[in-house]
């Protein structure tokens, strides 16, 4: 019985010698999600990813800046490429991990309806959306009231939020009356859980391909490279699904 308990205990110890930590960048639009992605990463792998969340644009510029990250989850493709053009992403390590689907939402029922017709009435209140200066949600929200023919309409009745977690938190304490978040904040399985809401049509605004990338303070962290490993495979995938991103 000893025995057994020195060598579980050596085997433990083993284990955490091996087990590291990962420092990740996350587009805002991920929230509960990754977090649900780290928690099963350190159950299967025995390493720790450290989440920070935040807009695209400005972990850009704190890349940039030294900023500690090992790991960037962009809300968009241009992000990573231009961190490894600038040789701030490891070359090669890029992919995507995700396509990001934009909703029209308010926390109250029945304000929203299922075609989003009442962007055409005469606005009332707020509309919320990230800034499209930093945040590809932002830009696809402005792509979307302009290919409807409504961003002169809605344009004074704009509020912008820094990212699309501050958005989402706009129209969910009632300081926005409607808004365009991610669909990842506000469904699951598959449906809007709260309030009421449009999903745009994917043709309204280009496609939010959301990519992924070693960013060269990670490329010698094997814990770097075991967590992008894992966003690839089957356990995350199937939270990514269930958050309402395509894949």
């Amino acid at each position: 019985m000893l025995r057994a308990l020195l060598f579980l205990a050596g085997l433990l110890a083993a284990l955490g010698a091996r087990a590291g930590e990962v420092q990740v960048a996350a587009a805002a639009n991920l929230g509960p999600a990754i977090q649900k992605i780290a928690a099963a990463f350190a159950r299967d792998s025995g390493h720790r990813a450290v989440v920070a969340l935040g807009s695209t644009g400005r972990f850009h510029a704190q890349v940039r800046n030294g900023a500690p990250f090992e790991v960037l989850l962009a809300a968009d493709q241009e992000t990573p490429g231009q961190l490894e053009s600038e040789g701030l992403a490891v070359a090669g390590s890029r992919f995507t991990y995700a396509v990001g689907r934009l909703v029209l939402w308010s926390a109250q029922e029945g304000v929203v309806d299922a075609r989003g017709e009442v962007l055409r009435q005469p606005p009332a209140g707020k509309l919320a959306i990230a800034d499209p200066r930093v945040a590809p949600y932002g830009r696809a929200a402005v792509e979307t009231l302009r290919s409807l023919g409504l961003l002169a309409a809605w344009q004074s009745h704009l509020v912008q939020a820094e990212n699309i977690a501050q958005a989402h938190q706009f129209v969910a304490s009632g300081n926005a009356r409607i808004g365009f978040v991610a669909l990842s904040q506000v469904v699951e399985q598959g449906r809007v859980t709260r309030g009421s809401g449009w999903i745009v049509p994917e043709q309204a605004h280009a496609p939010i391909r959301q990519d992924a990338a070693l960013l060269a303070r990670g490329a010698n962290n094997p814990a770097a490279a075991a967590f992008l490993a894992y966003l690839r495979g089957e356990a995350a995938r199937s939270i990514l699904r269930d958050a309402g991103y395509g894949l």
